[in-house]
Protein backbone atom coordinates (compact mmCIF):
# COMPACT_ATOMS: atom_id res chain seq x y z
CA UNK A 1 0.00 0.00 0.00
CA UNK A 2 2.83 2.50 0.73
CA UNK A 3 4.77 1.65 -2.78
CA UNK A 4 1.49 2.14 -4.43
CA UNK A 5 0.36 5.47 -2.39
CA UNK A 6 4.14 6.99 -3.30
CA UNK A 7 3.36 5.51 -6.85
CA UNK A 8 0.26 7.97 -6.80
CA UNK A 9 2.34 11.00 -4.81
CA UNK A 10 4.49 10.81 -7.79
CA UNK A 11 2.20 9.82 -10.99
CA UNK A 12 -1.01 10.60 -9.93
CA UNK A 13 -4.37 8.30 -10.00
CA UNK A 14 -7.71 7.59 -9.08
CA UNK A 15 -6.49 7.83 -5.29
CA UNK A 16 -4.31 11.13 -6.13
CA UNK A 17 -7.80 12.26 -7.27
CA UNK A 18 -10.17 11.04 -4.35
CA UNK A 19 -7.51 12.72 -1.71
CA UNK A 20 -7.85 15.98 -3.67
CA UNK A 21 -10.79 17.38 -1.15
CA UNK A 22 -8.53 16.21 1.98
CA UNK A 23 -5.25 18.24 -0.17
CA UNK A 24 -7.98 21.18 -0.27
CA UNK A 25 -7.84 21.28 3.82
CA UNK A 26 -3.84 20.91 4.19
CA UNK A 27 -3.80 24.00 1.38
CA UNK A 28 -5.96 26.41 3.51
CA UNK A 29 -4.45 25.38 7.10
CA UNK A 30 -1.23 25.87 5.48
CA UNK A 31 -2.20 29.64 3.95
CA UNK A 32 -4.08 30.52 7.47
CA UNK A 33 -0.48 29.76 9.28
CA UNK A 34 1.12 31.45 7.05
CA UNK A 35 -1.84 34.76 7.64
CA UNK A 36 -1.22 34.54 10.93
CA UNK A 37 2.32 35.49 10.85
CA UNK A 38 2.37 38.03 8.09
CA UNK A 39 -0.45 39.94 9.61
CA UNK A 40 0.93 39.78 13.24
CA UNK A 41 -1.61 37.56 14.79
CA UNK A 42 1.52 35.35 15.90
CA UNK A 43 4.67 36.92 15.94
CA UNK A 44 8.36 34.54 15.57
CA UNK A 45 10.71 34.81 18.08
CA UNK A 46 14.15 36.34 16.68
CA UNK A 47 16.89 35.06 18.08
CA UNK A 48 20.55 37.29 18.37
CA UNK A 49 22.55 35.18 16.02
CA UNK A 50 21.12 33.77 11.99
CA UNK A 51 19.31 31.00 11.51
CA UNK A 52 19.49 28.97 8.60
CA UNK A 53 16.42 26.87 8.24
CA UNK A 54 17.35 23.75 6.09
CA UNK A 55 14.03 21.77 4.95
CA UNK A 56 11.92 20.55 2.58
CA UNK A 57 8.65 20.52 0.44
CA UNK A 58 8.62 16.75 -0.11
CA UNK A 59 7.55 14.65 2.89
CA UNK A 60 10.19 12.16 4.22
CA UNK A 61 14.00 12.02 3.79
CA UNK A 62 15.56 14.10 0.67
CA UNK A 63 19.10 14.29 1.69
CA UNK A 64 19.00 16.93 4.72
CA UNK A 65 21.27 15.76 6.63
CA UNK A 66 24.33 15.13 4.42
CA UNK A 67 24.21 18.85 3.40
CA UNK A 68 23.75 19.87 7.44
CA UNK A 69 26.76 17.84 7.42
CA UNK A 70 28.84 19.88 4.44
CA UNK A 71 27.41 23.47 5.46
CA UNK A 72 28.57 23.12 9.02
CA UNK A 73 32.01 21.95 7.52
CA UNK A 74 32.19 24.82 5.56
CA UNK A 75 30.83 27.61 7.69
CA UNK A 76 33.62 26.21 10.04
CA UNK A 77 36.08 26.54 8.03
CA UNK A 78 35.03 30.41 6.72
CA UNK A 79 35.56 31.26 10.49
CA UNK A 80 31.79 30.58 12.02
CA UNK A 81 30.94 28.60 15.27
CA UNK A 82 27.68 26.53 14.19
CA UNK A 83 25.22 24.48 16.12
CA UNK A 84 22.32 22.46 14.64
CA UNK A 85 18.77 21.94 16.48
CA UNK A 86 16.31 19.39 15.18
CA UNK A 87 12.74 18.20 16.53
CA UNK A 88 14.45 15.10 17.76
CA UNK A 89 12.04 12.87 15.55
CA UNK A 90 10.84 9.60 17.73
CA UNK A 91 11.94 10.65 21.33
CA UNK A 92 9.80 11.62 23.90
CA UNK A 93 9.89 15.61 23.92
CA UNK A 94 10.40 16.83 27.95
CA UNK A 95 9.71 20.29 29.16
CA UNK A 96 13.44 21.18 28.35
CA UNK A 97 15.17 21.01 25.46
CA UNK A 98 18.17 18.43 25.30
CA UNK A 99 21.43 19.45 24.35
CA UNK A 100 24.92 17.98 24.10
CA UNK A 101 27.95 17.44 21.78
CA UNK A 102 30.27 14.39 20.31
CA UNK A 103 28.77 11.02 21.59
CA UNK A 104 25.40 10.67 22.06
CA UNK A 105 22.43 8.29 22.08
CA UNK A 106 20.00 8.56 19.75
CA UNK A 107 16.97 7.18 21.94
CA UNK A 108 17.28 10.05 23.77
CA UNK A 109 18.27 12.60 21.04
CA UNK A 110 16.69 11.04 17.81
CA UNK A 111 18.70 9.23 15.23
CA UNK A 112 19.57 12.44 12.85
CA UNK A 113 20.45 14.69 15.59
CA UNK A 114 22.93 11.95 17.00
CA UNK A 115 24.51 11.26 13.57
CA UNK A 116 25.23 14.97 12.85
CA UNK A 117 26.73 15.69 16.70
CA UNK A 118 29.15 12.63 15.80
CA UNK A 119 30.37 13.43 12.55
CA UNK A 120 30.50 17.15 12.82
CA UNK A 121 31.11 17.42 16.84
CA UNK A 122 29.09 20.41 16.54
CA UNK A 123 26.73 21.19 19.44
CA UNK A 124 23.18 20.38 19.34
CA UNK A 125 19.99 20.52 20.81
CA UNK A 126 16.42 19.00 20.37
CA UNK A 127 12.91 19.69 20.74
CA UNK A 128 9.72 20.05 18.90
CA UNK A 129 9.68 23.86 19.65
CA UNK A 130 12.32 24.98 17.61
CA UNK A 131 12.60 28.23 19.36
CA UNK A 132 13.48 26.46 22.91
CA UNK A 133 15.89 24.09 20.97
CA UNK A 134 17.69 27.07 19.79
CA UNK A 135 17.79 29.33 22.99
CA UNK A 136 18.98 26.29 25.11
CA UNK A 137 21.80 25.66 22.28
CA UNK A 138 22.67 29.75 22.94
CA UNK A 139 22.84 29.67 26.72
CA UNK A 140 24.88 26.29 27.14
CA UNK A 141 27.34 26.81 23.86
CA UNK A 142 27.72 30.68 23.99
CA UNK A 143 30.26 30.50 21.19
CA UNK A 144 27.67 29.68 18.92
CA UNK A 145 27.26 32.44 16.21
CA UNK A 146 24.90 30.88 13.69
CA UNK A 147 22.26 27.83 14.02
CA UNK A 148 21.50 25.82 11.13
CA UNK A 149 17.93 23.78 11.89
CA UNK A 150 17.43 20.17 10.68
CA UNK A 151 14.10 20.83 8.87
CA UNK A 152 11.79 23.20 10.46
CA UNK A 153 10.58 24.90 7.20
CA UNK A 154 7.20 24.70 8.53
CA UNK A 155 7.86 25.70 11.81
CA UNK A 156 7.58 29.54 11.51
CA UNK A 157 7.65 30.22 14.84
CA UNK A 158 11.29 30.75 14.79
CA UNK A 159 12.56 33.90 12.84
CA UNK A 160 14.88 32.72 10.30
CA UNK A 161 17.76 34.35 7.78
CA UNK A 162 18.00 32.37 5.27
CA UNK A 163 15.75 29.29 4.14
CA UNK A 164 17.39 26.40 1.70
CA UNK A 165 15.37 23.59 0.13
CA UNK A 166 16.42 20.41 -0.69
CA UNK A 167 14.59 18.30 -2.83
CA UNK A 168 15.67 15.00 -4.65
CA UNK A 169 14.44 13.26 -8.10
CA UNK A 170 11.19 13.19 -6.85
CA UNK A 171 11.00 17.11 -7.38
CA UNK A 172 7.23 17.51 -6.40
CA UNK A 173 5.86 14.68 -7.24
CA UNK A 174 2.12 15.27 -8.75
CA UNK A 175 2.64 18.47 -7.51
CA UNK A 176 -0.55 17.92 -4.99
CA UNK A 177 -0.62 18.70 -0.77
CA UNK A 178 -1.08 16.16 1.69
CA UNK A 179 -2.24 13.68 1.68
CA UNK A 180 -3.14 13.61 -2.08
CA UNK A 181 0.47 14.34 -2.95
CA UNK A 182 3.91 14.78 -1.11
CA UNK A 183 3.62 18.15 -0.33
CA UNK A 184 3.43 19.77 3.12
CA UNK A 185 3.42 23.40 0.99
CA UNK A 186 2.03 24.66 -2.29
CA UNK A 187 5.11 24.62 -5.08
CA UNK A 188 4.75 28.36 -4.81
CA UNK A 189 6.73 28.18 -1.67
CA UNK A 190 9.72 27.73 -3.63
CA UNK A 191 9.13 31.32 -4.87
CA UNK A 192 9.91 32.84 -1.39
CA UNK A 193 13.06 30.55 -0.12
CA UNK A 194 16.75 31.69 -0.60
CA UNK A 195 18.40 28.62 -2.25
CA UNK A 196 17.33 25.08 -3.92
CA UNK A 197 19.18 22.37 -3.23
CA UNK A 198 18.41 19.33 -5.58
CA UNK A 199 19.97 16.09 -4.50
CA UNK A 200 20.28 13.71 -7.80
CA UNK A 201 22.28 10.84 -6.06
CA UNK A 202 20.93 7.82 -8.14
CA UNK A 203 19.01 10.22 -10.22
CA UNK A 204 17.72 8.19 -13.92
CA UNK A 205 15.49 11.50 -14.28
CA UNK A 206 15.75 15.43 -13.48
CA UNK A 207 13.87 16.65 -10.38
CA UNK A 208 10.63 18.35 -11.50
CA UNK A 209 10.65 21.43 -9.74
CA UNK A 210 9.11 24.42 -12.30
CA UNK A 211 10.91 27.53 -12.56
CA UNK A 212 9.10 29.26 -10.00
CA UNK A 213 12.18 28.86 -7.40
CA UNK A 214 14.94 31.01 -6.23
CA UNK A 215 17.31 32.00 -8.34
CA UNK A 216 19.81 29.77 -6.16
CA UNK A 217 20.43 26.40 -6.98
CA UNK A 218 22.47 24.09 -7.21
CA UNK A 219 23.26 20.61 -7.53
CA UNK A 220 23.90 17.59 -4.48
CA UNK A 221 25.33 14.55 -4.96
CA UNK A 222 26.03 11.78 -2.31
CA UNK A 223 29.23 9.78 -2.59
CA UNK A 224 30.59 6.88 -0.38
CA UNK A 225 33.34 5.35 -0.46
CA UNK A 226 34.31 3.72 3.12
CA UNK A 227 32.70 2.05 5.06
CA UNK A 228 33.17 1.24 8.68
CA UNK A 229 32.88 -1.87 11.10
CA UNK A 230 30.28 -0.85 13.97
CA UNK A 231 32.45 -3.59 16.45
CA UNK A 232 35.46 -1.79 16.20
CA UNK A 233 35.50 0.88 13.94
CA UNK A 234 37.69 -0.66 11.02
CA UNK A 235 37.45 1.31 7.88
CA UNK A 236 37.75 -0.32 4.59
CA UNK A 237 37.48 0.91 1.22
CA UNK A 238 33.86 -0.47 -0.15
CA UNK A 239 35.30 -1.86 -3.21
CA UNK A 240 37.33 -4.27 -0.85
CA UNK A 241 34.08 -5.20 0.68
CA UNK A 242 32.35 -5.84 -2.61
CA UNK A 243 35.12 -8.31 -3.59
CA UNK A 244 35.40 -9.98 -0.35
CA UNK A 245 32.41 -11.97 0.15
CA UNK A 246 28.36 -11.68 -0.40
CA UNK A 247 26.70 -7.96 0.55
CA UNK A 248 23.72 -7.43 1.68
CA UNK A 249 22.18 -3.49 1.88
CA UNK A 250 19.35 -2.28 4.71
CA UNK A 251 18.35 1.28 5.14
CA UNK A 252 15.90 3.05 7.22
CA UNK A 253 15.47 6.27 5.70
CA UNK A 254 12.96 7.89 3.82
CA UNK A 255 13.98 7.08 0.61
CA UNK A 256 15.91 3.83 1.00
CA UNK A 257 16.18 2.77 -2.83
CA UNK A 258 18.55 6.49 -3.11
CA UNK A 259 21.23 4.50 -0.42
CA UNK A 260 21.23 1.14 -2.01
CA UNK A 261 21.22 3.70 -5.98
CA UNK A 262 24.43 5.20 -3.76
CA UNK A 263 25.87 1.47 -3.71
CA UNK A 264 25.56 0.81 -6.99
CA UNK A 265 27.37 3.86 -8.26
CA UNK A 266 30.31 3.22 -5.64
CA UNK A 267 30.53 -0.25 -7.55
CA UNK A 268 28.84 -2.13 -4.98
CA UNK A 269 25.76 -4.64 -6.02
CA UNK A 270 24.30 -6.06 -3.06
CA UNK A 271 22.57 -9.43 -3.66
CA UNK A 272 20.16 -8.14 -1.40
CA UNK A 273 18.54 -5.23 -0.64
CA UNK A 274 15.97 -4.72 2.35
CA UNK A 275 14.06 -1.28 2.85
CA UNK A 276 13.11 -0.75 6.18
CA UNK A 277 10.69 2.53 7.58
CA UNK A 278 12.07 5.96 8.21
CA UNK A 279 13.85 5.96 11.73
CA UNK A 280 13.32 2.20 11.84
CA UNK A 281 14.24 1.56 15.96
CA UNK A 282 16.05 -1.30 15.32
CA UNK A 283 14.56 -2.79 18.69
CA UNK A 284 14.34 -5.61 16.67
CA UNK A 285 17.05 -6.90 14.68
CA UNK A 286 16.67 -7.15 10.70
CA UNK A 287 19.60 -8.44 9.84
CA UNK A 288 19.57 -12.06 11.44
CA UNK A 289 18.04 -14.04 8.62
CA UNK A 290 20.49 -12.34 5.85
CA UNK A 291 22.63 -14.65 4.35
CA UNK A 292 25.65 -12.00 3.76
CA UNK A 293 29.33 -12.21 4.54
CA UNK A 294 28.81 -7.85 5.14
CA UNK A 295 25.59 -6.14 5.80
CA UNK A 296 25.55 -2.09 4.51
CA UNK A 297 24.01 0.38 6.73
CA UNK A 298 23.41 4.18 7.11
CA UNK A 299 25.51 5.91 9.08
CA UNK A 300 21.86 7.37 10.39
CA UNK A 301 21.13 3.95 10.95
CA UNK A 302 24.34 2.81 12.41
CA UNK A 303 23.57 5.37 15.63
CA UNK A 304 20.85 2.97 17.12
CA UNK A 305 22.84 0.00 15.93
CA UNK A 306 25.80 0.21 18.02
CA UNK A 307 25.07 -2.21 20.65
CA UNK A 308 24.10 -5.30 18.37
CA UNK A 309 27.60 -6.51 18.10
CA UNK A 310 27.20 -7.88 14.92
CA UNK A 311 30.37 -7.91 13.20
CA UNK A 312 28.83 -8.42 9.50
CA UNK A 313 27.70 -4.64 10.00
CA UNK A 314 29.51 -1.89 8.23
CA UNK A 315 27.96 1.68 8.28
CA UNK A 316 28.97 3.64 4.58
CA UNK A 317 29.73 7.08 5.13
CA UNK A 318 28.58 9.75 2.26
CA UNK A 319 29.97 12.57 1.70
CA UNK A 320 27.49 15.70 -0.21
CA UNK A 321 29.00 17.15 -3.20
CA UNK A 322 27.88 20.67 -4.34
CA UNK A 323 27.97 21.30 -8.90
CA UNK A 324 28.54 25.33 -7.19
CA UNK A 325 31.78 25.52 -5.72
CA UNK A 326 31.53 28.94 -4.54
CA UNK A 327 27.80 27.78 -2.63
CA UNK A 328 28.88 27.89 0.60
CA UNK A 329 30.74 31.09 -0.02
CA UNK A 330 28.01 32.61 -0.81
CA UNK A 331 25.77 31.42 1.82
CA UNK A 332 28.79 32.79 4.30
CA UNK A 333 28.37 36.31 2.61
CA UNK A 334 24.32 36.20 3.32
CA UNK A 335 25.01 35.06 6.55
CA UNK A 336 27.27 38.06 7.11
CA UNK A 337 24.89 40.62 5.73
CA UNK A 338 22.29 39.14 7.98
CA UNK A 339 23.85 39.00 11.38
CA UNK A 340 22.18 41.02 13.85
CA UNK A 341 23.92 44.06 14.88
Amino acid sequence: MKRYLQQQWQEGGWLAQALRPLALLTSAAVALKHLAYRRGWKQASRLDVPIVVVGNLYVGGTGKTPFILAAVAALRERGWHPGVISRGYGTQAGAAPKVGQGSLDARIFGDEPALIARQSGAPVAVHPLRVLAAQALRRQHPQVDVILSDDGLQHLALARDVEIVIQDSRGIGNGLLLPAGPLREPVKRLGSIDALVTNRTGATTSATADGSGPARRVDMELRARTAWRLVDGLERPLADLALSGRVAAVAGIGHPERFFATLRQAGVHPVVTVPLPDHYDYAKSPFSGLDAQYILITDKDAVKCLELNDPRLWAVSVSAHLSDPFFFDWLDTLLHGRTPA
